[in-house]
């Protein structure tokens, strides 16, 4: 689908790249002010070093928290054989290694870097899901893993925690230095005390508007990839009336209230499939759909629930 897709993938270029640089903007602005420009250069410096030679540091650490198994060739043929088809697609040096967490609630997350990632998916989304839209939803897993998303998220993460720190450093040593302001010792710039208040909560919405924009550029990935747009069309749709009514059902009795876009992490699942259909209607799949064989595994159900000091969990 090369005429539609690339407009999308522009576009999502375009938006990440402005809502980065403007991230960039505010915490150079707020480390400089607290710290200085020479050692605001060394944060930074430092930041984008550890994210380039140790990328992948918390795989090993995450997959221990979650307990998660590895899903081999002997458990789900086709589903690592779809898997190595998108990495294939997706020109990735490697096919990710695939992992399952004992969960009920249905979900998937990718870690890594295209050189080494992981895909872990839950039990509860093994059983929800067939064969056609687990692998729409692991294409979009790839799709982050091709992009370089969880790089770039870990980028505007590490961002947010310096702004944070600095915002909190600038305030602290504005009360210390309240006596000395009141006397008129002092010259405060309150264009920067109020930056440094406001910066962490700009910030977190940056963040939150590129972690959209990232979601939209993994559906726009995993469409390209399977050749199949309405297989992740049905997995939002399933996803959105198992895991978002549950929850809203028991804890939030307002839920007709819709939430702020300004406030999602992920894009509603309204315009996320509006875009798929836009890509079904009026694009030819640049591959032909993976289809045709069986995607399920042969696993148990779930896993026995897990003993910690503090009780059991799933």
């Amino acid at each position: 689908m090369p005429a539609v897709s690339t407009r999308h993938r522009f576009i999502n270029l375009v938006q990440s790249a402005l809502l980065l640089g403007l991230m960039a903007m505010i915490a150079w602005v707020s480390m400089t002010a607290v710290v200085g420009a020479e050692v605001g250069l060394l944060l930074a410096f430092g930041m984008v070093a550890g994210l380039i030679f140790a990328p992948n540091l918390p795989q090993d650490f995450l997959l221990s928290a979650y307990q998660a198994e590895r899903i081999t060739g002997r458990d789900a043929p086709g589903l690592v054989a779809g898997i190595a088809e998108l990495a294939r697609r997706a020109d990735l040096p490697r096919a990710p290694k695939l992992y399952r967490v004992s969960s009920p609630l249905p979900n998937a997350f990718a870690m890594g870097s295209p050189e080494d990632s992981t895909i872990c998916v839950t039990d509860g989304l093994l059983q929800l899901l067939d064969g056609r839209e687990l692998v729409g939803v692991l294409a979009h897993e790839v799709g982050h893993i091709a992009n370089r998303d969880l790089w770039i998220m870990g980028l505007a993460d590490m961002m947010s925690r310096l702004v944070s720190i600095a915002s909190w450093l600038g305030q602290f040593l504005l009360l210390l230095n309240l006596p000395l302001i009141f006397a008129g010792a002092v010259y405060v710039p309150w264009h920067i005390v109020a930056l440094l208040i406001f910066a962490p909560t700009l910030m977190a919405l940056v963040q939150l508007g590129l972690s959209r924009t990232r979601e939209y550029d993994a559906d726009r990935a995993a469409a390209e990839l399977t050749g199949d747009p309405e297989g992740l069309m049905r997995a939002l749709s399933k996803l959105e009336r198992r895991v978002g009514r549950f929850w809203e059902e028991i804890f939030l009795p307002g839920r007709r209230i819709p939430e702020p876009s300004l406030l999602r992490t992920h894009p509603s699942t309204e315009s996320r499939i509006a875009r798929l259909r836009e890509l079904t209607a009026l694009a030819t799949p640049q591959y032909p759909t993976i289809a045709g064989m069986s995607y399920k595994p042969r696993l148990p159900s779930f896993l026995p629930p897990k003993f910690r000091r503090y009780g059991f969990y799933w």
